[in-house]
């Protein structure tokens, strides 16, 4: 089993290095390693067909040309395309138009990413290659392959089928198995029972629970669902009280005492180079991230 506990605190690439490369793709993945990551977090879905894919959003339209490619379907859910419809998509050009917007236009993750970052990070010959419609939606399978070629492990969230009930858990578990790779895997989801079903027919493969805001009793909590991390959002009042607050503080403490509880703890998706800092200060477990570079230059700072 993955150890989710670490003296340091690790580089977690949030669906690839999704500032710098289009979301979720095998690129996006393989940028994490230029950064430094030891992990990147990614999500899959089944398509029509079964096959696991790795795709966030329940609906193809913002990161795809499903509609231009196949128009007037009735749906353009993941779960109603094949996994040979999935591969003809085109998962690049998006992300391409979105650097053609101005700052404040584009999709929020995008709104601070800076011109230096961009012509850092992003060289022209990616840039062309990400609007080549080249770029496809990877199998799960691709992508433990790559990693496994990269030396990363992975954080794969399982996202709600629209059936609710959908056998995605055993075709994650097959293809994990298959590879032999359950020492690399971390498996995450805001669906619980999802979790509770994975640690019944594995041992051997970390858990952790996906949650929006701190919970009550999580120590009680995650020995329940046998969960070996608690993958909790940034604290939402960052902005305007920083960590300086009682409710910040308070953050802060329950964070800690999961932690000391023998437990990862493993915030999303954290941006924001001042909230970083203040998250490192108590020790967490890992950093997930659309900017691995922000976290890699604190993470430098904060262990030297």
């Amino acid at each position: 089993m993955l150890s989710v506990t670490s003296s340091n605190t690790l580089n977690i690439a949030h669906r690839g290095a999704r500032a710098y490369a289009p979301e979720n793709t095998l690129v996006a993945f393989a940028k994490a390693k230029v950064f430094g990551c030891e992990m990147f977090e990614m999500d899959v879905r089944l398509s029509k067909d079964g096959v696991v894919i790795v795709y966030h959003d329940e609906h193809l339209v913002r990161c795809t040309d499903a509609k231009a490619k196949f128009p007037g379907r009735n749906s353009y859910n993941v779960a109603d395309f094949t996994y040979a419809e999935l591969n003809s998509l085109d998962v690049g050009s998006w992300y391409i138009e979105q650097l053609a917007l101005p700052s404040e236009d584009r999709q929020p993750f995008l709104q601070s990413l800076t011109d230096a970052e961009l012509d850092e990070f992003v060289s022209p010959s990616e840039r062309t290659f990400y609007a080549s419609g080249q770029v496809k939606i990877p199998t799960l399978a691709e992508t433990l392959s790559l990693a496994k070629e990269l030396g990363l492990m992975v954080n794969v969230e399982l996202k709600r089928q629209p059936d609710g009930e959908s056998g995605l858990v055993e075709a994650v578990l097959k293809v994990v198995q298959t590879m032999k790779m359950e020492d690399q895997i971390l498996i995450s989801s805001f669906e619980h029972d999802m979790l509770r079903q994975m640690r019944q027919q594995t041992k051997k493969i970390a858990t952790a629970i996906l949650i929006d805001s701190p919970i009550k009793a999580p120590i009680t909590y995650l020995r329940k669902l046998k969960a070996n991390a608690y993958n909790v959002g940034c604290y939402k009042d960052f902005k305007r009280n920083s960590f300086d607050g009682l409710s910040g503080k308070r953050y802060l403490t329950h964070l800690d005492k999961i932690h000391k509880a023998g437990f990862g703890v493993n915030i999303w998706t954290c941006n924001d180079q001042e909230e970083m800092a203040g998250l490192l200060a108590i020790g967490i477990t890992g950093l997930i991230s659309d900017y691995p570079n922000r976290v890699r230059e604190k993470l430098q700072l904060h262990y030297q």
